[in-house]
């Protein structure tokens, strides 16, 4: 049986090398805001809003033709804190 993913780690890799952290509760709500926000707006310089559910008072904004790859990582309640 496969396990579960408690949350998932977003990794928002900039053009200008700057990598943002973002979590989501489900894989279903990060694929809602890539397909909804991101990707029809992909290649816009316009400012769009990244959620941050997790940091109240808190919020991101980022050009969306700057992001050059994302990295999606399931985090388990039994996994082991990595420090980067």
């Amino acid at each position: 049986m496969a396990r579960t993913a408690n949350e998932y780690a977003v990794y928002i890799l900039l053009e200008s090398g700057h990598r943002e952290e973002v979590r989501f509760p489900t894989i279903q709500e990060f694929q809602k805001w890539y397909s909804g926000e991101l990707v029809p707006k992909s290649a816009s310089n316009d400012f769009i809003s990244v959620p941050i559910k997790n940091i109240q008072g808190e919020y991101m904004v980022v050009r969306p033709s700057r992001i050059v790859a994302i990295r999606v990582e399931p985090i388990f309640s039994s996994s082991v804190e990595r420090f980067n």
